[in-house]
């Protein structure tokens, strides 16, 4: 396996000059998607770089990244647009599943430190959230997020996902494996995790660039 540094260097490099880029540009953002779960310790990701916007600003938050040099592209989905770095992609979502990017999802982030660079990443709830919601009969796939609940279990608010995600039957039996694995208290029972503690340090050391621990 080659080592972090050489698998992270092209995404690191483009998660630095987007966050520049939109900063500069004054555009909120949260990073998102799997690289919010690895920035405090979980699996580690190569192929995934989602950044968070709000609807009115993604158009801008594109016509940014296209002026600093990417390649923009507008698919049919109409949840989010993108951008090209080279051979990485950069995914403006707007609209991730079970919600809208707004100024209390922008609120509830936390601001980390990612790829040598202080940034806003989602909070761990919303970004489970929006994998939960995105579940469906075409895309059913419960191993990244069962890796993730075993090892970020003692950050999420466990009880809050639950709520959030009640109505979907491919939520309720995420949470049937996890309850069934031991890695999630079930609904009731004292012991389930309700607060998320935030360890700076732990997430510095797991930040993108050096080696690590590591919406739809």
């Amino acid at each position: 396996m080659a080592p972090a540094n050489d698998l992270f260097g092209p995404i690191a490099e483009t998660l630095r000059r987007a966050a520049g880029t939109l900063r500069a540009a004054e555009i909120p953002f949260l990073l998102g998607g799997s690289l919010a779960f690895w920035a405090r310790g979980g699996q580690e990701t190569t192929n995934d770089l989602d950044l968070m916007v709000r609807p009115a600003d993604a158009e801008r938050a594109l016509e940014s990244l296209v002026a600093a040099g990417m390649r923009g592209e507008r698919p049919p989905e109409d949840w989010l647009l993108k951008a090209w770095d080279g051979d990485v992609l950069v995914d403006l979502i707007h609209k991730p599943a079970g919600m809208d990017v707004d100024d209390e999802v922008l609120a509830r982030g936390d601001e980390l430190e990612v790829a040598g660079v202080r940034m806003c990443v989602m909070s761990l709830e919303d970004a489970l959230a929006t994998k939960l919601h995105a579940l469906g009969e075409h895309h059913l796939d419960y191993e990244p997020l069962l890796q993730t609940a075993r090892s970020l279990r003692e950050q999420v608010d466990w009880a809050s996902v639950r709520a959030r995600t009640a109505h979907s039957p491919y939520a309720a039996a995420f949470f049937t494996l996890v309850e069934g694995l031991g890695i999630v208290t079930p609904a009731g029972e004292a012991g389930e995790v309700s607060v998320r503690p935030v360890d700076d340090a732990d997430a510095d050391r797991r930040a993108l660039g050096p080696a690590p621990s590591a919406v739809r």
